[in-house]
């Protein structure tokens, strides 16, 4: 197993532990790292989903140390939210960060977009390393997306 998969297994184990704990939102896994490969923050979705996996992990840190790092997330980071606020994009091209890894896409026509966003900021982008694991994690919520469109 490489490095990028230890970082997202861990990002997919924190998402597991607030599965059923995040209301509508899905439960999402973040990790930070340097670029030295040392994680330097970490976090998964808030009690009732208000607070995002990368907000948190974000919150963590000066904004110093978030330069230059990569994030690895289990869904991708979300382009619009609910309440008017940044976007955990916007936090990320904000804070600094150089790369995104993001498991699997996201459905939601809030979320969908980040990607694309991150792209337009000059940040790199991949996805689909273990993607599989968030297409299982997130089938329910897809199904209500679905449901709600």
């Amino acid at each position: 197993m490489n490095q990028e998969e230890t970082f997202m297994r861990r990002a997919f184990e924190l998402a597991r532990l607030q599965h059923g704990r995040t209301g509508k939102n899905p439960s999402v896994g973040c990790v930070l790292v340097d670029r030295d490969g040392n994680s330097i923050a970490e976090a998964a979705t808030g009690d009732g989903g208000v607070l995002h996996a990368e907000e948190l992990a974000l919150s963590k840190l000066p904004i110093a140390r978030s330069q230059g790092a990569t994030a690895f997330v289990t869904l991708e980071p979300c382009h619009l939210r609910s309440h008017g606020g940044l976007s955990c994009s916007e936090r990320l091209q904000r804070a600094g960060v150089e790369k995104v890894v993001v498991a699997t896409r996201d459905r939601h026509p809030q979320g969908r977009g980040g990607i694309d966003y991150l792209r337009a900021a000059g940040i790199t982008v991949e996805t689909g390393l273990l993607e599989e694991f968030g297409l299982s994690l997130y089938a329910d919520f897809f199904a209500q997306t679905a449901t709600e469109s």
